[in-house]
């Protein structure tokens, strides 16, 4: 028996499906008793499903049945892994024209919806409040898992499945199903709520959408208002693009906000972008969710982003967000841009560490020419910034202009940390002629030093 279910197992790893299909049943044939019977049914029943085609899938559901009358022992039972391949299977049966299968796909659906989860009853939603606030300590509030609250997640997992199903199936009818799912308040159906947000996502239509923003305005769980909000960004429509404004207009929860401004970063509607660009414009939204904005602005194509940057460069007040602008600006590529980076790199009136970074986006552009990061060094006075073009002049170590460049500044610079930042960056460099200059600095007399 040992024998046969590793080689079992081997067929099912190879992909050989008729191979695992007949060798599974061989274990339950000549050795009934033994410990691997359990199983041999749920791996028997995963071969015909891959293996596919109606008369397969219609034995597996058998041998899951029989599986979980006669060995409910079985670790695959125990599991829930073997009912979940049931449900899966009856769906590719229902999807087929099976109407047994259908049947039983709509009495699974439809027991996620009327199920009380195990240990929910009226005070669960109270329970669930107390669980979150007791657990907002850690990473994004810290939720507690269902499991820890007595709840049997296990189940999720078989009832998503008959959903996702008859959503395939009929979704007219999985529809109202799953807004039942979604108005649920007990701490047993939150692993339930998350997994139905996607599903509604995966309809694409205005009333998903409008499903999808009640979820993220009125769920309890602040995990199942964040999925809601980002699964609306799957659904492309007028509706979903005019909800989203409406969180970012109206909630105060930064983590819906977060979640609302990837969502418009998705697809190429320049209504999307139109609200990013007015979030980030404001001065009462907060700091880090306006870089937010200003990042996937960067991310889109269009002069008109790339101009609303520039504006608002010159109004923000946070060196972060100038930063944030600088970097977007860099992920263009435009002439227009790159210009900007450059002044905004020799204008004295910013600050230091801003011309920096200016600098250094500007310099990872190949589009800008070797030549003008020189002339910046030499018409540049402040050492830290000309140290500054040094190591952008690095980056560019395979442009010949730039080896030449800090090979001028390694030989003749007056200030002699600027010439051994040069003579650094030379030496990182396995350019012929970096080699050859730094031989000759090394070998040249005191007196030309």
């Amino acid at each position: 028996a040992d024998s046969l279910w590793r080689a079992g197992r081997r067929a099912t790893a190879d992909e050989d499906w008729d191979a695992a299909t007949e060798t599974f049943a061989r274990i339950r044939s000549r050795y009934p008793k033994s410990a691997y019977v359990g199983d041999s049914y749920y791996w028997q029943a995963y071969a015909l499903y891959q293996k596919g085609g109606s008369a397969a899938l219609r034995d597996a559901v058998t041998l899951l049945d029989a599986q979980r009358n006669e060995q409910a022992g079985a670790s695959t039972v125990r599991s829930g892994e073997a009912q979940r391949l049931a449900t899966r299977i009856r769906g590719a049966l229902a999807q087929s024209g099976d109407s047994q299968a259908a049947e039983e796909v709509i009495r699974r659906a439809d027991a996620a919806v009327k199920s009380a989860g195990g240990g929910a009853s009226g005070s669960a939603s109270d329970g669930s409040s107390s669980a979150r606030r007791g657990a907002r300590s850690g990473a994004r509030g810290g939720r507690q898992s269902a499991a820890a609250a007595g709840c049997p997640a296990e189940e999720d997992d078989d009832r998503v499945m008959a959903l996702n199903a008859l959503l395939q199936m009929r979704s007219d009818d999985a529809m109202p199903l799953l807004k039942q799912v979604l108005a649920r308040r007990d701490a047993c159906s939150e692993t339930l709520r998350r997994k139905a947000v996607f599903l509604v996502s995966q309809k694409r239509s205005e009333d998903a959408a409008d499903i999808l923003m009640d979820a993220a305005q009125h769920d309890p769980d602040a995990e199942t208002r964040e999925q809601a909000v980002f699964w609306l960004s799957q659904v492309n429509t007028a509706r979903s693009t005019t909800l989203l404004e409406q969180i970012l207009k109206t909630t105060k929860d930064e983590g819906l906000q977060d979640k609302a401004i990837f969502a418009l970063s998705q697809g190429h509607d320049p209504r999307r972008a139109e609200i990013l660009r007015d979030y980030a414009d404001r001065d009462d939204a907060p700091e880090h969710l306006r870089e937010q904005a200003v990042f996937w602005l960067g991310q889109g194509k269009g002069e008109e982003n790339g101009k609303f940057l520039r504006d608002l460069f010159g109004r923000a007040k946070n060196a972060e967000l100038k930063n944030k602008i600088l970097f977007s600006l860099s992920q263009q590529r435009s002439d227009a841009n790159d210009q900007f980076l450059l002044d905004q790199a020799v204008n004295t009136s910013n600050a230091i560490e801003v011309r920096k970074q200016a600098l250094f986006w500007a310099g990872q552009n190949k589009s800008v020419d070797v030549a003008r990061l020189g002339a910046i060094y030499d018409k540049g006075s402040d050492p830290e910034f000309r140290e500054q073009v040094i190591f952008v002049l690095s980056q560019r170590s395979r442009d010949p202009a730039a080896i030449d460049k800090l090979i001028d500044i390694a030989k003749t610079e007056k200030n002699r940390d600027l010439r051994e930042k040069a003579i650094f960056w030379l030496g990182q460099s396995r350019d012929p002629k970096a080699l050859k200059a730094l031989s000759e600095i090394v070998l040249r007399s005191p007196e030309g030093a």
